[in-house]
């Protein structure tokens, strides 16, 4: 469940970056495909990124939805089987994003900057 809200998180993170950079459409792709984050409400207000885990016979659907504006991220748990909606995560996003890197591997961001700064 750890790795699943994280993996969450990153995605978001990744959205909203998206989001900011391009303009909303339809929440279609070019080729008319729908797209893996899809803009709902009027005027774009939130992003819902959907992912499905589990095998066969316990499958799930999770959908995250972020509120851009508030920098909101909600993720709800969907039973495929039974369709019960379970709200499993909220949290506000505003000091996550203000962090420079969590759980990164060497070189960390600003070892790769004092490189590139030294040239």
């Amino acid at each position: 469940m750890r790795c699943m809200i994280l993996g969450a998180l990153i995605g978001v993170g990744v959205m909203i970056a998206v989001a900011a950079a391009e303009p909303r459409g339809d929440g279609l792709s070019p080729r008319g495909a729908p797209s893996e984050a899809v803009s709902v409400a009027s005027g774009g207000e939130l992003i819902v990124v959907p992912a499905t885990l589990g095998g066969v016979s316990d499958r799930v659907q999770v959908l995250s939805v972020i509120d851009p504006r508030q920098r909101v991220l909600c993720v709800y748990q969907i039973e495929l089987a039974t369709g019960k909606i379970t709200l499993k995560s909220v949290r506000k996003l505003e000091w996550d994003l203000q962090i420079r890197d969590l759980n990164n591997d060497k070189p960390l961001p600003d070892e790769i900057r004092s490189l590139v700064e030294q040239k």
